[in-house]
């Protein structure tokens, strides 16, 4: 029966590339490929924020999670996210949007020169190349285990490759209206999945089930130890949650190129905003959904813990179910769920790189405007190029690499700080010029480094003093705090720059339709 739960996967696998290609359409022009000329739906749009934020991991993580003792922790964290999000809404896309921007660093440029608008997006590119590598690889680790429950016995190197060369085809000829298609259905399929999986689940335990998982802590949404060292290092705290988690999510989807590039597809300001906050709602309901699979899990595994029911680790716990709690074709279509969490956060990743590279980096260095087909055919090849890279990264790992969702959460805590620094600053500190500001976020990073590889707090727990690092919420404002302070400090050195018809001032940046070429004849 397992062939039947097979060929709906290769069906799902080949029918997702037909769609991406076929919503897509023909490519015109660099904006369309990267922007979609700004024609997509608001709705899409929002479930592509959501898909290109949704790893593998999410997705097998927090049931597992919620059935060991996170309760609904992950929605305390969501609610964080959502505040974050508008502030993004109302301060930072209005900047992209009227700007006629493809890129959320081509503010950068417009603020501070051309130095800093480079600069970030080689921090964000390769940020991401060595985040998105991990999650690549990360993605593969359930997948196998998958694959060879069903009796197809693959490496991770086969997996990887499998994915990345289904992913680019319709990335590389569809661009952002591929992605942005493809995301939205592989939400609904993920979504729909763990809904379906609550209802299966719901049906066994009943009320009682309920009542038990009540009982148990397993719905419990707020932790309210609020002991100074448990805030600065877990990310459950309800201040890291909801502070920490707010500033995270203004760095993540006002300064990430990832992110920012899919509200820029909206037709106009409010769409962009209205994709944004409701992102922030869609993400409450998708973790409140794989949350309640793990609170009912528990109670229908009767509370046993993960080596009690032969698992190697928490993150076994859902495909576990999946593949023998439910029924062939079904379990079938919840495997391609996960499938398709992979690949949307690959799509994005790939198409925002090669948007970033295009139009902050390669584009920088010409002196004159290149054909709307050359700047295509170029977004073509970095995509890629970009793609080549991360299917080598994701090569290298292996399973004694430690934990990956670590791992790529930590990349994050380097570099998200300076990103949304450099934008406060540019917006507060109306005195800062470009050297200040390119100091500024180099120094960040430096310190950002030290601090995420060095610093750790004593934790005491049950009489047991074991040393923490300091939660991810944290890292991205102790980032932009140091931002803003050494630009600030330095902008007082010198004479404020002069009005010019820029941003020196804050005023708006942008003055034409088409901010791609825009930056062309700049020196």
């Amino acid at each position: 029966m397992r062939q039947l739960d097979l060929v709906v996967i290769v069906v799902y696998l080949i029918g997702i590339a037909w769609i991406g290609l076929r919503k897509a359409g023909k490519q015109k022009s660099a904006k369309d490929y990267f922007v979609g000329e700004g024609h997509m739906p608001w709705w899409t749009v929002s479930f592509s924020v959501v898909a290109t934020e949704t790893s593998v991991l999410t997705v097998i993580s927090v049931p597992g999670g919620a059935y060991s003792g996170q309760g609904f922790g992950n929605v305390e964290l969501a609610l964080g996210y959502v505040i974050g999000r508008v502030v993004v809404a109302t301060v930072l896309i209005p900047l992209y949007k009227r700007g006629g921007f493809v890129s959320a660093y081509q503010y950068l440029g417009d603020r501070f020169g051309l130095k800093l608008q480079g600069l970030a997006s080689v921090t964000f590119v390769f940020t991401r190349l060595l985040a998105e590598g991990v999650r690549l690889f990360a993605s593969a680790i359930p997948i196998k285990l998958l694959l060879d429950e069903f009796g197809v016995h693959a490496s991770y190197r086969v997996i990887i490759i499998v994915l990345t060369l289904i992913t680019v085809v319709y990335t590389y000829l569809g661009g952002i209206k591929a992605v942005i298609w493809t995301d939205a259905i592989q939400m609904g399929l993920y979504l729909g999945g763990a809904i379906l999986a609550v209802a299966v689940l719901s049906a066994h335990v009943g009320g009682a089930g309920y009542a038990r998982a009540w009982d148990a802590g397993r719905f419990t949404l707020f932790d309210t130890d609020f002991n100074l060292a448990h805030i600065l290092t877990s990310p459950f705290a309800l201040p890291t949650a909801i502070i920490g988690g707010a500033i995270f999510a203004m760095a993540s989807h006002g300064s990430d190129q990832l992110i920012v590039q899919r509200v820029l597809a909206t037709r106009t300001l409010r769409e962009g905003q209205k994709a944004m906050i409701a992102s922030g709602v869609f993400v409450v309901i998708q973790f409140a959904a794989f949350s309640l699979v793990g609170a009912l899990l528990w109670s229908y595994n009767q509370g046993k813990s993960f080596a009690e029911l032969g698992l190697s680790s928490s993150d076994n716990l859902y495909p576990e179910f999946i593949l023998n709690g439910l029924p062939v074709v079904v379990s079938g279509l919840l495997v391609a769920g996960i499938l398709g969490a992979a690949m949307g956060s690959l799509s994005s990743a790939l198409n925002s790189m090669s948007n970033s590279t295009v139009a902050d980096i390669i584009h920088s260095f010409f002196r004159s405007t290149p054909s709307e087909d050359a700047l295509l055919r170029l977004a073509r090849w970095t995509t890629l190029v970009w793609a080549t890279l991360m299917a080598v990264f994701a090569c290298a790992f292996s399973t004694s690499t430690g934990n990956v969702y670590l791992t790529g959460l930590t990349i994050a805590g380097y570099t998200y700080g300076a990103l949304l620094g450099a934008f406060l600053l540019g917006r507060l500190v109306t005195r800062a010029n470009e050297v200040d500001s390119v100091v500024a976020f180099l120094v960040t990073i430096g310190v950002m480094t030290y601090i995420v590889r060095v610093v750790k707090i004593d934790v005491t727990t049950g009489g047991t003093t074991v040393s923490q690092p300091i939660a991810a919420q944290w890292l991205v404002p102790i980032g932009v705090v140091i931002t803003l302070a050494v630009g600030g400090v330095l902008s007082l050195f010198h004479r404020a720059p002069a009005a010019d018809g820029g941003s020196a001032d804050g005023a708006e940046p942008g003055t034409g339709p088409d901010q791609l070429t825009a930056t062309a004849g700049r020196n």
